[in-house]
């Protein structure tokens, strides 16, 4: 298909408007939160206006709509990712630090016996490039449990260091936890040696995949993780909204996280047993509309084709790499080329601090994001304070990548840099 940002973009409601005195909205900040087509923002209200009622609990007709349309998101999301079990193995929860943390928190409670127990002489292996959502919540569970937490290093070259891989992923690893594609970096880390070592020694693989379901296709069976997070604002859907995935077998065996109403199968005053997955996980009165918004973005993206959108990415990527690349003083934190990255590009510029270099380019029109972004450690192993963040999407276009650039050339003149 001819992939045209420029008519998506008559999609998006938001890019009608101007910012800092009548400028183009230039928004590169895709890697905090994605921009709402139409069609999402009227699911949404279309459920508010016209469904509104308690999913899996009334007997009534509003009731019946509502479960419907938010069991059918979770059809829609089974399909986008290819889920092997189906729907079954879609949870709802609010976000992907949700996610991350039902499984530590879930893992955590396991009786001794399960599977998923975690005890001292356990090892939980992270990277060092992870978001804080998919590090503190398994530094947490070392903490309660005595468990040691290990990681894979990020080389020189912004990737991941698997030189040591059996002596980071040893014989007695419970759970290897990942980031499919770092949100500073945009490396996209290779996951089938990973994989294979985990599954060797026994391990499960979480994955989370938060900056890669919105930009590339994914095929959860092809990948071999064992769970997968991802939030539903990053790719185009609602705030309020993320997902998890399990293999059926493994959710079956893994402990709740939240209880109450509507993940119980009986309860007594001194007993309950709990309802079949998903319903297991998803106690109390869902995001209902922010699922069904999700369903309606997933759906926008699937008739784009997300290998059309992941190739218009790269390209777009290898442009802006080349303009960014001739800026002097310019370092980019993260591979230098398009090969197993995503159009995440992180910077710094001598002589001038991050924050500074977002607000000039705030007042240009330009919505970047500066900070360590929420990988705090990360940062420090590179030995930089933070950067600014420039993340594309499929909305972006040649323009918006030279309208950064001559901003971050007006903001190398303007702090007498030039």
């Amino acid at each position: 298909m001819s992939f045209s940002a420029a008519q998506i973009r008559k999609d998006f409601p938001i890019f009608e408007r101007t910012v800092c005195e009548g400028k183009r909205l230039v928004y590169l900040d895709n890697g905090a939160t994605s921009q709402k087509p139409l069609s999402v923002i009227e699911s949404e209200s279309d459920f508010y206006r016209l469904h509104n009622a308690a999913v899996h609990r009334g007997a009534h007709q509003l009731a019946e709509e509502a479960t419907d349309a938010y069991e059918g998101a979770r059809e829609i999301v089974a399909a986008f990712l290819g889920a092997p079990g189906g729907a079954d193995e879609i949870i709802f929860t609010k976000s992907a630090t949700e996610s991350l943390n039902l499984l530590a928190y879930a893992m955590g409670n396991a009786p001794v016996g399960n599977r998923f127990a975690v005890g001292a002489g356990d090892r939980i292996v992270v990277t060092e490039m992870e978001h804080h959502a998919n590090l503190i919540p398994w530094q947490q569970l070392t903490a309660r449990t005595g468990a040691e937490l290990a990681w894979f290093k990020v080389t020189a070259e912004s990737r991941l260091d698997l030189s040591t891989i059996n002596d980071v992923i040893t014989a007695n690893t419970k759970i290897v936890s990942v980031t499919h594609q770092s949100n500073v970096l945009g490396t996209i880390n290779p996951l089938a040696a990973i994989v294979a070592r985990a599954h060797e020694v026994g391990a499960v693989v979480i994955l989370d995949a938060c900056q890669s379901v919105p930009h590339m296709s994914i095929d959860i069976k092809a990948l071999g993780v064992d769970f997968l997070a991802f939030s539903g604002h990053k790719a185009l859907g609602p705030t309020g909204i993320g997902v998890l995935w399990g293999h059926m077998d493994l959710l079956n065996e893994l402990p709740p996280f939240l209880f109450g109403g509507s993940m119980i199968e009986n309860v007594t005053m001194t007993t309950a047993t709990w309802a079949p997955v998903p319903q297991k996980f998803e106690a109390g009165v869902p995001n209902m509309a922010q699922a069904v918004g999700l369903g309606a973005a997933l759906n926008y993206l699937t008739n784009l084709g997300m290998d059309n959108v992941h190739a218009y990415e790269v390209a777009l990527t290898g442009y802006l790499l080349e303009k960014m690349h001739a800026v002097p003083d310019l370092r980019i934190v993260g591979p230098a080329n398009t090969q197993s990255r995503g159009g995440t590009l992180s910077f710094t510029i001598k002589g001038i601090h991050p924050h500074d270099i977002g607000q000039y380019l705030d007042s240009q029109g330009v919505a970047v994001r500066t900070g360590h972004h929420c990988a705090w450690p990360l940062a420090r192993a590179l030995s930089i304070p933070a950067s600014t963040r420039a993340s594309l999407y499929l909305y972006n276009d040649e323009s918006d990548c030279d309208a950064l650039v001559d901003a971050i050339l007006g903001a190398q003149k303007y702090f007498g840099r030039f």
